[in-house]
């Protein structure tokens, strides 16, 4: 099994260093523009390996991509931060070409890959990713809710002091502050309801604190988080790999499900050997689906922002 991973910054490299200490894959190739990044982390990682007790072979490549041939799964964490006076149309341009770049030369070398999409805008990068290539829709996967539904555990056993392990929550709609849906009503501790027992006053304080979330983290350390994305993107490749048949939220193309179509945006699917596999109905509510389709409209004039590039 060969897995990559595109981009050597915080995330990639987290997301790199948990693949290799769980032994997810034979061979795993870490990759970056820049100049000697990617060699480096991936032989500082390597030096881990008699400590941890792993065997996994990583190798670093600066921007050569046939290195990455004939990988199972790669991971693209590439593309630029919002900064300070860019607009959201910049950041979209910016990081579309990478996306678009880095998936088009992935798949010269490895053409039957899944791709998981980590890279924000992550909603719109996921669905940039599945027009721009031409995959099936099973093998294209965005990240963004397996980290919010993370969130969402630990928000929830904060407050109930419980283990995030025995909790069971998700999160739906888009990946961002004002467009993710945390679904309170199908939270269990052990398969106990927590609306059961929490006030509603506490459920709605922990629905607004994971939504939260990211921006959270960014005030509190100067810049996006790393250790649970990149936690997130591993867990995922994890499901594939293992052909686990996890049920996780996750990012991907809607045909009708949810109420929605023509779209890429947060829905509990089975993630295994195949990608995702299907899509499970939680069926919502008229009020969460009123959330659900205002999210999914945000989502979708992000990616309006696309037609105006010509890249797909």
């Amino acid at each position: 099994m060969k897995v990559t991973v595109v981009g050597a910054g915080a995330v990639g490299a987290t997301c790199a260093d948990n693949i290799a200490r769980k032994e997810l894959a034979t061979e795993l190739v870490l990759l970056d523009i820049k100049e000697g990044l990617a060699e480096g982390k991936a032989q500082d990682m390597m030096q881990t390996a008699a400590l941890l007790g792993f065997d996994t072979k990583i190798t670093g490549s600066t921007n050569d991509y046939s290195r990455t041939a004939g990988s199972e799964v790669v991971v693209i964490t590439s593309g630029l931060p919002r900064k300070p006076g860019m607009t959201r149309e910049e950041l979209i341009g910016t990081n579309a070409g990478i996306v678009k770049g880095v998936a088009e030369n992935i798949l010269k070398h490895s053409p039957n890959a899944i791709l998981l999409i980590i890279s924000n805008p992550m909603d719109t990068m996921t669905y940039l990713a599945l027009k721009a290539t031409g995959l099936p829709k099973n093998r294209i996967i965005g990240m963004g809710g397996a980290l919010d539904s993370a969130r969402f555990k630990y928000q929830l056993s904060r407050h109930l002091g419980a283990s995030p392990a025995d909790l069971n929550a998700v999160v739906v709609g888009g990946h961002g502050d004002t467009t993710m849906i945390p679904l309170i009503r199908y939270a269990t501790w052990n398969s106990t309801p927590v609306s059961s027992l929490l006030s509603e006053e506490k459920q709605k304080q922990i629905v607004a604190d994971t939504m939260v979330g990211g921006a959270t983290l960014t005030k509190l350390i100067g810049t996006s988080a790393w250790y649970a994305p990149g936690a997130a993107g591993a867990s995922l490749v994890e499901s594939i790999v293992r052909d686990e048949k996890k049920l996780i939220s996750c990012c991907v193309a809607v045909d009708g499900e949810y109420g929605q179509k023509d779209i890429c945006i947060g829905v509990p699917v089975v993630i295994g050997k195949n990608g995702w596999e299907e899509i499970v109905d939680f069926k919502l509510n008229a009020e969460e689906q009123a959330l659900f389709n205002k999210s999914a409209d945000a989502v979708r004039n992000m990616n309006d922002v696309l037609k105006t590039l010509n890249v797909y």
